[in-house]
């Protein structure tokens, strides 16, 4: 029997024994409720009773009665539970007088679950709650995570209802927006967030002022913005030590304005860029030869920014998968001149270096990749012989690609996402024509099933999911491009025409970022395009992104 097996079998036993009030040596008053049980098993899970039951006061084996205060019934029951099964029913009514008294009781297992379910509540309603209740009661990693979750959903917690946004102290208000991890899209909303702070309570808060538009980056400002907004804004034309500030500020634009971002406007805490949540990477392609190039878009300053590409073979190579896994982005497969790749590596962004990691069972060029469940699947493409039906996936945990069913029917130039615990892949080419058809895999199952076909007949596309929707964009219907876009509702197995893309576009890159559908470069029908454009699932629009600076397929 192993050590856990004993343990389980030990409480269990001793469970036992307290119901059937056998061998009980204490009870635990409270508000007249009397709970027996025995000393060892609470010295066990509390340094608390630990020193009530040992101290030399209570040394006498007449001592059998403790009276607890400030904690409720419903609660010692939960807790006395904890102490015998190291379980206990945590709901969001109780989990907080629960994870009091566990602190009150220095009940570490008990606290430590209700840190954990807490964790899982964040939301951006009761993030900056938490964020406090968890400083006063020295919960350090639910602290971070609340904190975290709050840099990354600022956005969300400064909108309706923002009542404990408004009771943040100068000083949290002030660490939080000092923070190059705070994640906005405009900075523009870091200054209104300031104003309806202090607006909350202005007798006692103006006075900050000049300490926290030090916080707010106005040198990412939209100059416009800025003139109309914070330099006329009554409050910072009224102080004196904000003066300073803004003229630094507007020296500081007026510079972008004439030449450009330089490297010490950058370095300007008034103007430094945040570091976003979220990157967009555009990778090596085609362009009448094969390129390697990579590409880093950073949303925060709407910019795109070179990286390293190859430090492990000087090998370009088009037509591969590209996935996104555990902060890690993987390349898979491929072919340049003849040759087909079954090589992955992945690379690290922190870093900018790659490294190589398990190969892929068969060789794929034109392949579907999608990640779900921490596990990355590639799907058909061509082994440079015939196109293919065969589905692999990778462990990065034992760096072994296996093989799983095939799909339904054989596909190259396809695309997939996942959705819901599953993965939907649409359209791609069989060697004679460009597919209608779109599938779903299950894992539980480990099977393909047919769903509703596309309306359009779609190879080269790309597909994404977005607000509960599968999204099919643009590829080729075997006699032209497409700028058509079409979503697939699971739940109705219906596919519905979205408002098309401004050009047509195959072959192109395709992500979700910040709640944001883009796709990036591709080719039009004539030659490859720099273009990007994302998709607003809130205003059902597109809209034409900068430029990159390499031109891909």
């Amino acid at each position: 029997m192993c050590t856990r097996d004993m343990n389980d079998s030990a409480r269990e036993i001793w469970s036992q024994l307290r119901l059937e009030d056998r061998v009980c040596d204490v009870v635990l008053k409270v508000d007249g409720v009397q709970f027996r049980a025995h000393k060892i098993i609470l010295s066990a899970c509390s340094e608390y009773f630990r020193v009530l039951m040992t101290s030399i006061h209570w040394t006498c084996s007449e001592q059998r009665e403790y009276t607890i205060i400030d904690v409720s019934p419903d609660i010692m029951e939960l807790i006395i539970e904890y102490a015998y099964s190291h379980k206990t029913g945590i709901t969001s009514k109780n989990m907080v007088d629960l994870l009091i008294a566990a602190d009150k009781l220095d009940i570490q297992g008990l606290k430590s679950l209700c840190c954990s379910f807490l964790e899982k509540q964040l939301c951006p309603e009761n993030c900056i709650s938490i964020l406090g209740f968890s400083e006063l009661y020295s919960c350090h990693d639910l602290y971070q995570k609340a904190y975290s979750y709050t840099l990354l959903h600022f956005e969300e917690v400064i909108r309706e209802p923002v009542e404990n946004f408004l009771e943040l102290t100068q000083s949290q208000l002030s660490d939080i927006l000092d923070n190059n991890k705070l994640s906005v899209k405009q900075e523009e909303r870091v200054f209104e967030a300031v104003m309806m702070w202090i607006d909350h309570d202005p007798q006692l808060r103006s006075k900050y002022i000049p300490v926290l538009l030090q916080k707010v980056r106005m040198g990412l400002m939209n100059p416009n913005y800025f003139l109309e907004f914070v330099m006329k804004d009554p409050l910072v034309c009224s102080n004196q030590e904000c003066q300073p500030i803004v003229t630094r500020v507007l020296g500081t634009l007026l510079s972008i304005c004439s030449n450009g971002p330089t490297d010490s406007s950058s370095q300007d805490p008034l103007s430094r860029p945040r570091t976003p949540s979220s990157c967009l990477f555009a990778l090596s392609g085609w362009n009448s030869s094969f390129i390697n190039a990579v590409e880093c878009y950073n949303s925060n300053v709407d910019c795109w920014t070179p990286l390293s590409w190859v430090d492990i073979d000087e090998i370009p190579r088009g037509y591969y998968g590209t996935a996104v896994l555990d902060g890690h982005l993987y390349v898979l497969g491929g072919s340049n001149n003849g040759v087909y790749f079954n090589t992955v590596k992945k690379l690290n962004p922190l870093t900018q270096t790659w490294q190589q990691v398990g190969h892929m069972q068969l060789p794929r060029c034109f392949v579907t990749v999608a990640v779900l469940d921490g596990l990355i699947y590639a799907m058909g493409g061509h082994n440079g012989r015939e196109r293919i039906s065969s589905v692999e996936r990778y462990d990065p945990k034992t760096n072994q690609w296996s093989l799983i069913s095939s799909m339904q029917v054989v596909r190259s130039d396809a695309s997939a996402t996942a959705l819901n615990r599953k993965i939907y892949i649409c359209g791609g080419y069989n060697g004679r024509e460009c597919l209608f058809t779109a599938e779903c895999f299950d894992p539980l199952t480990n099977r393909w099933s047919f769903i509703s076909r596309m309306q359009s007949s779609r190879s080269g596309l790309g597909v994404a999911a977005l607000k509960n929707l599968v999204f099919a964009v643009g590829g080729c219907d075997g006699f032209r491009r497409l700028n058509s876009v079409e979503s697939y509702n699971p739940d109705f197995d219906q596919w519905s025409i979205v408002t098309p893309m401004f050009e047509r576009r195959s072959n192109f890159g395709i992500e979700v970022l910040n709640d944001r559908l883009f796709v990036v470069g591709g080719f039009n029908g004539v030659s490859a395009t720099a273009s990007a454009e994302c998709y607003d699932a809130v205003t059902k629009e597109w809209y034409v992104y900068q430029l990159i600076n390499m031109k891909q397929k």
